[in-house]
């Protein structure tokens, strides 16, 4: 993890101290257990002093449980607390499930619903079955680069929010990035002619998977949904022609279910049967991240 950067650490309003705990309480990620100061400053890039000082004082806030055999700390129920209320406001989680379970029996694969964390997309409403080996559940992080989720969430951003994230990509994978790069220009395609975006293989060899997004009108998200399933189940074959469509249905339904932004039918049918233009706004924005 980064620390805060120039433009943060001279800005009279933005607390150093409480970006760095809360750093601290992110450090912990799902299946953990415990960590010790050591492993946390590894993770925040914080001193190791200053991880014992705000390790510490969340211990007397009540926000981690030290361990003191193994000298290693795990969080306290104040901060699963944060995590379940936060979820709890999510009414599109909810909202959702009914729709996320039946694609889930339809096709025979996982369906998740995330939303960005940095550079990462994290689940916050998940439905699988045990016949599809996914093994990722709420909290769970995926990149966004190389995810069928996280390239329909680039495509749902505003221009200018899409060009500083594909700039933080570029950054933060250096060489990497080009191979990166070309699969999401190739998701712009797809996402404006069918509504959805794909990976197959690009993430993990063996997991192929659609994503849709959703906006909403009341400010906040974008979100995303993605349907995966190993790749012998859902062939490219399939994404394309079935597993897609159904995802992009089940999406527009959850849109207008929620009062969103959902296109009418006829026009949206209208608008996936347009190619993306050559030097159109797709090639403009992918060159300014190259």
């Amino acid at each position: 993890m980064k620390r805060p950067g120039k433009k943060a650490a001279t800005d009279r309003s933005f607390v150093v101290a409480l970006s760095r705990g809360l750093e601290v309480l992110r450090a912990f990620r799902p299946n953990d257990g415990l960590l010790g100061n050591q492993e946390i400053a590894a993770r925040t890039n914080l001193p190791k002093p200053t991880v014992s000082r705000l390790t510490y004082t969340l211990t007397k806030l009540g926000y981690l449980t030290p361990v003191p055999r193994f000298e290693k700390y795990q969080l306290a129920p104040a901060a699963m607390a944060l995590g379940y209320a936060a979820l709890a406001n999510l009414g599109v989680r909810q909202l959702s499930e009914p729709f996320r379970e039946q694609l889930m029996r339809e096709t025979g694969g996982a369906v998740a619903i995330g939303a960005r964390d940095r550079l990462s997309m994290i689940y916050f409403g998940q439905s699988r079955n045990g016949v599809v080996n996914v093994q990722l559940d709420v909290g769970s992080r995926i990149p966004i680069a190389t995810t069928a989720m996280g390239r329909a969430f680039i495509w749902a951003l505003p221009d200018d929010e899409r060009v500083a994230l594909l700039r933080e990509l570029r950054e933060h994978y250096g060489s990497r990035w080009p191979k990166m790069r070309n699969g999401i220009e190739r998701s712009a395609e797809t996402v404006a002619k069918y509504g959805f975006a794909i990976s197959a293989g690009e993430w993990q060899d063996d997991v192929h998977a659609v994503g849709v997004a959703l906006k909403l009108n009341d400010g906040t998200g974008p979100y995303a949904f993605n349907c995966g399933a190993p790749a012998f189940r859902f062939t490219e074959e399939r994404l394309r022609n079935d597993i897609g469509p159904r995802l992009v249905a089940m999406v527009r339904n959850i849109e207008a279910a929620l009062g969103g932004m959902a296109l009418p039918t006829n026009q949206s049918n209208k608008d996936n049967n347009k190619k993306p233009k050559p030097g159109g706004k797709v090639a403009r924005v992918a060159e300014g991240i190259r």
